[in-house]
């Protein structure tokens, strides 16, 4: 039964994605050995899997249950049929601070302090400016609550390919079951609607926040392949973590596996206590977001 709507939505969401982390930071593997920002951090500190896991497993089957390809399509189609905003890339960032109050146990920070702890992070590590960047906004898709998502499931989580079967690693693979698409005579065989090794930049991956920020960005930025890359795939655990969905990739999904690889460390294990002087780092981001951005992009 659905549950009553949150007074707080923006808190829901957050405690949620924290979960989702927390459950990845468990399961995760360092790809990156030299990211060298997290080598002291105690990951044991981090609320345990268990701890997330009811939580994370009633997400997961809610989104198991509801990302199909009607929906991805229909979710594609009203992106590019309507403009939701019109701002800059730093006053997204304030918005999202505004919408996301901090709820985790885990840091005192607010939303916008996590971003810059993942910038910073990058940055101490003298990764370049595009990655810093990356790394401050690669977040922002979340402000699909706020644009008029139909709930967290289709903002927050691991995402994966729909219109071929689901892959057996992805997270509870068990809560497709009740998917419409799980039994579909094309949908459920090993390819769906791809041809082999077609890549990945011609497969519909879930829709929530990374993929609706890729859509945002490709277009309207100067940010490099490895970037865009980083964004739209941070969050696709079954294939830079679990090795799946092999036989759609193509050479260039090779290469920006690594970027997204030497990206997630970035990802889960900069959130800290340590807290961030935001106005004096405001000007170093606006400068970097101007190299990249115009003044003003649609949302």
């Amino acid at each position: 039964m659905p549950s009553a709507p949150s007074q707080n939505p923006g808190r829901d969401l957050d405690a949620t994605s924290d979960a989702i982390d927390d459950v990845n930071v468990i399961k995760g593997k360092m790809w990156n050995e030299q990211s060298e920002f997290d080598e002291a951090k105690d990951k044991s500190k981090f609320r345990d899997y268990e701890a997330a896991c009811d939580r994370v497993k009633n997400f997961y089957k809610e989104q198991h249950e509801k990302q199909t390809v009607a929906f991805n399509i229909k979710a594609r189609v009203d992106f590019k049929s309507r403009k939701r905003a019109r701002m800059g890339v730093w006053e997204a960032i304030e918005l999202l601070n505004t919408l996301i109050d901090d709820s985790d146990p885990d840091t005192s920070m607010t939303q916008i302090e996590h971003l810059l702890q993942t910038a910073e992070a990058i940055r101490r590590d003298g990764k370049p400016e595009w990655m810093q960047l990356t790394g401050l906004l690669h977040d922002l898709g979340k402000l699909l609550l706020l644009f008029g998502s139909e709930g967290q499931w289709d903002v927050v989580g691991d995402t994966f390919v729909v219109g071929c079967k689901f892959s057996d690693k992805i997270i509870y693979p068990e809560t497709f079951k009740n998917n419409p698409d799980y039994n579909d005579a094309v949908y459920s065989t090993e390819y769906g609607i791809y041809k082999p090794h077609c890549g990945l930049d011609n497969v519909m991956l879930s829709w929530g926040h990374d993929e609706y920020l890729y859509n945002v960005v490709k277009d309207q930025s100067t940010l490099p392949a490895e970037a865009l890359a980083m964004i739209r795939y941070h969050s696709f655990y079954p294939w830079h973590r679990e090795g799946a969905y092999a036989h759609l990739m193509n050479e260039k999904d090779l290469q920006v596996l690594e970027a997204v690889k030497a990206f997630n460390p970035y990802d889960l294990y900069s959130k800290s206590d340590e807290p961030c002087d935001v106005e004096k780092l405001r000007p170093y981001y606006q400068g970097l977001i101007a190299k990249f951005f115009p003044p003003v992009i649609d949302w």
